[in-house]
C-alpha cells in the first residue's frame, strides 16, 4: 500500500520543489506570521500560492521582491493571498484542504489601473485568455499572476495573431506589465506604418509658442462667436463635513503653479495665434453664502456653465465655493476646454485628493515635478507633424475616406432644421450584468476590446434603422501616446472618423473583424487633426450637418480620478441642460453592475420616445447577437417581445380592415351567403 510521500515535495514543470522550504523563507520575514505554501490546479493551470498571516504594517508586493532575492523564479510563488489565520485541523495543523482558492479576478474600480488604449486592452484580452483571469490591470506583473515561460510563448503566439506584428519573447521578460509592453507593441505598429515619432522634449526659453492644432481649432470657433460657453468643461461638487477652505485653496493654487497651461492666455500676433505663459496666477477663493435651496443652487450650476470666457485675458480656470450651511459647500470648477480634456479632468481630481489631503494635515506635498509641460508637447507637434510626415499620415486618411462620402439618414420625428439650434438631451440605460460579461467574452474570444465589439453592435443597429451598407462613425480618442504627457492637463484628444463597409450582409463576427482592423489602422494614424483632415478632404459643407459624420460612439475608459477629501464626503452635481453637435453620441461606461449606455441626442430632430424605443431594439439586438455571433445582421433580431406583439396586433387590424373594405366593394351577386 502507497500511502504518498513523508515530506513536502511537490513536482511543477518539470521541477522538485520542497514547499516547506519556500515557508521557511517567508517565514523570514520579519513581518509574516504564519505562512504555508501549495500547488493550486483550479482553472486547470497549476500554479505555486502562498498563504501569510501578515502584520499589520506588512505589505503583499514587499514580500514578491524578498522572495525573488532568496528563491530561483521557478521556487517564488505566482500567487500570494493574505488571511487574517490559516485553517486548521482538530490536531492544530494547517488544514491546507481548507485553504481557499485564490480570487484571480482583478477589481478594476481604480481607473488608474484599466486599460486606456486600443493597444492595452487587447493586450488585457490576450492576458485573460492565457492566464484564465477575467480582469487584468494594466500594472499587474505577467509572472506575479501565475505567467510563466510556457504561458509568455502562448502571449507572444497571440500578439502575432492580433496585431500582425513580431516581437522578441526577451520583450515580456523586460516589460512584464500592460502598461509597458502596450509601448512595445505601439512603437512596432507605427514602425510597420512608417510613422516613428521623435521623443518630446523642453522647448527652448523664449521661444513662440504656437498653438496645437486641436487648440488652432478652438480660438478660430471662439473668434467667430466670442465669449461662447459651448466649450465650457465643468465641474460642480456638493462637499458635506468639516471643509478646512485655507488648505482648499492653497490646493487649487499648487495645481496651477504645476501646470503651465493653467496660467495661459492667447493672443494673435499678426494673425497667427500664439500663447502667452504667466509667470503667476493666484487664484482666491471667497466663499459665497446661499440659501440651501436646490432650485437656486441648480440655477447658480447653470449659470456658471453658461458663463463664457476671454481666451486672451484669462484666466480659463474659474473656481467659486458656495456655502449651504456651515458643514455644507459647493464647490463649481469651470475650465475651457483649449486648456482642458476629459483626461485632464481625472488629473485635476488625483492632484486636488493628493494635495488637499496633505495641506489639510498641515504636511508638504509629494506630486513629483512634471518633466514636460503641455506647451512643450504643442511645439513638439507642430515640429513633426508636418511636411513629408503630415502628407503621408495624410494619404492614409485619403484612401480611407475619399471619394463621395455617405451621409447617414436616420429615420427622424422632424426634418432637420437649416441651421442647428444645438439644444440636446440625455438618456441612459443599463444592461444586466450577465448579459454584459457574454459581450466582454465575446470580444475576448474573437480577438477584441470591448470598443470594437460594442462599435460592431452600434454600426449594425444603424445599419438596420437606415438600410445603409457604408457607414461613417466618429469616435473620441484621448491621443496620448507617450507617458510623459499622460499626467499633464491639456487639450490633447482628436476626433476619428472611422469608415465601415457593411455591404454582402455578413456575419456579426465578420463586421467584428472588419471593425477591428479601421480600428486598429486608425489607431496608428490618430494623430492627424480632425479639422486638418477635413479642409484636407474638402469635404461640401453643410450647416445642417457636421462635417464627415453624424453619429459618434465611445468606450468612457479614461482615468476618471479619484476625488476623495479626508472629513468630507462628496456628491457630484449635474446641469441637465447640454448642447449637443451631432444627430446622436453613445457613450459607453462600465460598472461593476454591468454595462451603462448613456446617450445625447439633438432634440431637433428626435422626440424622447423615439430614443427609448432605439435603445430597446439596441439592447435586444445585443442580447442576439452574444446568442448567435455568427448569424447575418440582417437576420438578427431587434424587436423587442412587446415591438413583435404590437407589429402582429397592427398587421392583423390592417388585415381586417382590408377585408372589410373588400367586401363593401363588391358586387352583391359575387358575395358569399350563408
Amino acid at each position: 500500500e502507497f500511502k504518498g510521500r513523508a515530506d513536502g515535495q511537490v513536482k511543477l514543470r518539470g521541477y522538485r520543489i520542497e514547499v516547506g522550504e519556500i515557508e521557511a523563507v517567508l517565514l523570514g520575514h520579519g513581518g509574516v506570521r504564519e505562512a504555508a505554501v501549495i500547488v493550486r490546479d483550479d482553472d486547470g493551470e497549476k500554479r505555486l500560492v502562498g498563504y501569510v498571516v501578515l502584520e499589520a504594517a506588512t505589505q503583499v508586493e514587499e514580500l514578491r521582491d524578498y522572495l525573488a532575492q532568496r528563491l530561483p523564479n521557478y521556487m517564488v510563488p505566482r500567487l500570494l493571498v493574505p488571511l487574517d489565520a490559516l485553517p486548521l485541523t482538530s490536531n492544530g495543523k494547517v488544514d491546507r484542504a481548507a485553504l481557499p482558492a485564490p480570487m484571480l479576478n482583478k477589481d478594476l474600480s481604480d481607473t488608474s489601473d484599466k486599460p486606456q488604449t486600443t493597444v492595452e486592452e487587447m493586450l488585457a484580452g490576450v492576458w485573460s485568455e492565457v492566464l484564465k483571469i477575467d480582469q487584468v490591470g494594466v500594472n499587474d506583473n505577467f509572472f506575479d499572476l501565475g505567467g510563466h515561460s510556457l504561458l509568455a510563448t502562448q502571449v507572444f503566439s497571440r500578439i502575432r495573431e492580433v496585431f500582425a506584428v513580431e516581437i522578441s519573447l526577451r520583450s515580456l521578460f523586460e516589460n512584464p506589465t500592460i502598461a509597458e509592453l502596450a509601448l512595445v507593441v505601439e512603437l512596432e505598429l507605427r514602425s510597420a506604418e512608417g510613422v516613428e515619432a521623435p521623443p518630446i522634449k523642453r522647448r527652448t526659453p523664449g521661444e513662440k509658442i504656437p498653438l496645437s492644432y486641436a487648440q488652432q481649432r478652438l480660438w478660430f470657433l471662439n473668434k467667430l462667436e466670442p465669449g461662447s460657453s459651448f466649450y465650457n468643461v465643468p465641474l460642480a461638487v456638493k462637499l458635506r463635513g468639516q471643509l478646512n477652505v485655507e488648505a482648499l485653496e492653497r490646493t487649487l493654487n499648487e495645481v496651477v503653479r504645476r501646470h503651465e497651461i493653467l496660467r495661459t492666455t492667447f493672443s494673435s500676433d499678426e494673425g497667427e495665434p500664439e500663447q502667452i505663459i504667466h509667470e503667476a496666477l493666484e487664484l482666491k477663493l471667497e466663499v459665497e453664502q446661499v440659501q440651501e435651496d436646490v432650485a437656486e443652487v441648480r440655477q447658480l450650476i447653470k449659470e456658471e456653465s453658461g458663463r463664457g470666457f476671454d481666451l486672451t485675458q484669462g484666466p480659463l480656470l474659474r473656481v467659486r465655493l458656495l456655502r449651504l450651511t456651515a458643514d455644507e459647500h459647493v464647490v463649481l470648477l469651470t475650465m475651457h476646454h483649449i486648456v482642458s480634456d476629459g483626461w485632464s479632468m481625472g488629473v485635476l481630481t488625483n492632484e486636488i485628493a493628493a494635495l488637499y489631503r496633505a495641506f489639510s494635515a498641515r504636511e508638504e506635498a509629494s506630486l513629483p515635478e512634471l518633466s514636460i509641460q503641455y506647451a512643450d508637447y504643442a511645439v513638439w507637434q507642430r515640429e513633426w507633424l508636418r511636411g513629408e510626415v503630415l502628407e503621408h499620415e495624410l494619404e492614409y486618411w485619403r484612401k480611407r475616406l475619399g471619394g463621395q462620402l455617405p451621409t447617414l439618414n436616420l429615420p427622424t420625428d422632424r426634418p432637420r432644421p437649416p441651421v442647428p439650434t444645438y439644444r440636446g438631451a440625455y438618456r441612459s440605460f443599463a444592461l444586466p450584468a450577465d448579459l454584459s460579461e457574454k459581450i466582454k467574452q465575446l470580444g475576448r474570444d474573437e480577438g477584441c476590446t470591448l470598443f470594437m465589439t460594442l462599435m460592431a453592435a452600434f454600426k449594425t443597429l444603424l445599419f438596420r434603422y437606415s438600410g445603409q451598407d457604408d457607414i461613417i462613425a466618429g469616435t473620441i480618442v484621448a491621443n496620448r501616446n507617450s507617458a510623459e504627457i499622460e499626467p499633464l492637463i491639456g487639450l490633447f484628444i482628436n476626433t476619428l472618423a472611422i469608415r465601415t463597409d457593411l455591404s454582402g450582409d455578413p456575419t456579426f463576427k465578420e463586421l467584428m473583424a472588419r471593425v477591428k482592423e479601421n480600428m486598429l489602422s486608425a489607431h496608428v494614424h490618430q494623430d492627424v487633426p480632425f479639422e486638418k483632415l477635413v479642409s484636407e478632404l474638402q469635404t461640401e459643407r453643410e450647416l445642417s450637418r457636421a462635417p464627415l459624420f453624424q453619429v459618434t460612439f465611445g468606450v468612457q475608459n479614461a482615468p476618471g480620478g479619484s476625488l476623495e477629501l479626508p472629513g468630507l464626503s462628496l456628491q457630484m452635481l449635474h446641469n441637465d441642460e447640454g448642447a449637443v453637435r451631432y444627430d446622436l453620441t453613445h457613450w459607453v461606461y462600465e460598472t461593476p453592475a454591468g454595462l451603462v449606455f448613456s446617450w445625447s441626442y439633438s432634440t431637433d430632430l428626435f422626440d424622447l420616445s423615439t430614443i427609448i424605443r432605439m435603445q430597446e431594439n439596441f439592447a435586444t439586438l445585443l442580447k442576439n447577437i452574444v446568442e448567435n455571433p455568427g448569424a447575418q445582421l440582417s437576420t438578427l433580431e431587434i424587436l423587442s417581445e412587446a415591438e413583435k406583439r404590437q407589429q402582429q396586433e397592427k398587421e392583423q387590424e390592417r388585415t381586417k380592415e382590408s377585408y372589410r373594405k373588400f367586401m363593401d366593394v363588391k358586387p352583391k351577386a359575387f358575395r358569399v351567403t350563408s
